[in-house]
């Protein structure tokens, strides 16, 4: 296997994505690397806002960024059903990246582009990756989903919008894990 930086298949992936008009944003460990520690990743994660027409011409276009890529069109009308998840692996590298489907996706309003490799990448907002690690913890208390939120709180802190995200961690429950990390 062909070691590859995996930021180079993340703009790869993301200009799929801007050139069929399917909106995104990159959440998980890479969002964690932009705003907050570098830390490893084994995969990248984006959550993308999907429609049953966009299934056939996503698979083919994915698998045109490696000869032995792998994504399954069943699974990824499956993950639409559910508002799930479905995989693609570049077969080159063995990088895997995980798409969440959503029909409809409250983060756009607050993505942010960053420039990766000199290309325009949209990723979640550091106060809605913290939510979204919260969540995550509240599902499945992993610790590194604290370490995650307390790294974007230590480096990021000062450009957090604290009200936004007081508001929406009582909204899901969330404020007393977070409240504990803010002091």
């Amino acid at each position: 296997m062909e070691l590859i930086d995996p930021r180079q298949l993340l703009v790869k992936v993301a200009k799929v994505l801007d050139d069929l008009n399917i909106p995104y944003v990159v959440t998980g460990g890479m969002a964690v690397t932009i705003w907050g520690r570098v830390r490893f990743t084994a995969d990248i994660d984006m959550v993308i806002e999907l429609k049953t027409n966009d299934i056939d011409i996503l698979a083919s276009e994915l698998l045109k960024l490696s000869e032995f890529g792998y994504v399954d069109k069943d699974a990824m009308r499956e993950a639409l059903a559910n508002q799930g998840e479905f995989n693609f692996i570049e077969g080159n590298s063995g990088i895997k990246v995980d798409f969440w489907a959503k029909s409809q996706i409250p983060e756009l309003n607050r993505r942010v582009a960053k420039d990766v490799l000199e290309q325009r990448v949209y990723f979640i907002s550091p106060e809605d990756l913290i939510l979204s690690k919260l969540r995550w913890y509240k599902i499945s208390p992993s610790s590194r989903h604290i370490e995650d939120v307390a790294s974007v709180l230590k480096i990021s802190g000062e450009i957090l919008d604290r009200k936004y995200l007081s508001e929406q961690s009582r909204r899901q429950e969330t404020w007393d894990e977070l409240d504990k990390l803010l002091n």
